[in-house]
């Protein structure tokens, strides 16, 4: 069979690469990592997204509560915004009793797995239904990152802001999520 060759286009530059390496050329010369840092991705945030998605008070529950359809298994990920670099494992639960039962449960089983409330916690948002947030430090000296727990309530119309429509679990009670992070969510 013949192989047959093809011309090749010209070669074109688009403006975002011509800008971009301009940009870290500049940045190079000037000795400036400001082009770097607004360059950083979740590259290589992999093993830490294990990591948090692991963690053991994620599968921590108070006693009838549920995992919503389309929620069985911990969401984890990276997420870039402006240069920062954020990694997050999430579980979302329904539960049929109160909300301070679910508190209560959090508060008890938080602490007894490291996890430590702020001196002077912040009262929420406008807007944002009352929850709990804890911080733990890990790893060793120079190497120590801090995580948050967050746990929050959501309803079925924040659910329906996401990908999957709430099922009938939210029916009585409601739902709640645990947020872990590699961000300050907490104010530390």
């Amino acid at each position: 069979m013949p192989i047959r060759i093809r011309p090749t286009a010209p070669i074109r530059i688009r403006p975002t690469a011509l800008l971009l390496s301009a940009v870290l050329g500049v940045g190079g010369f000037a000795g400036c990592s400001v082009a770097l840092d607004l360059l950083k991705d979740c590259e290589g945030t992999e093993g830490r997204v294990k990591e948090l998605e692991s963690l053991a008070i994620l599968d921590s529950r108070p006693v009838g509560a549920t995992s919503l359809v389309h929620y069985e298994n911990v969401d984890a990920g990276c997420w870039a915004d402006s240069g920062d670099v954020v990694v997050y494992a999430d579980r979302t639960y329904a539960f049929p009793g109160t909300r301070e039962e679910v508190l209560r449960h959090y508060r008890t089983a938080a602490e007894r797995d490291g996890w430590k409330a702020p001196s002077d916690p912040a009262p929420p948002p406008p807007g944002k239904a009352e929850g709990l947030c804890f911080t733990r430090t890990e790893g060793g000296e120079g190497e120590s990152a801090q995580l948050d727990l967050d746990v929050y309530f959501l309803t079925a119309e924040d659910l329906s802001y996401e990908e999957h429509e709430p099922g009938p679990e939210l029916t009585s009670g409601s739902a709640y999520r645990m947020s872990v992070t590699s961000a300050g969510v907490c104010g530390g």
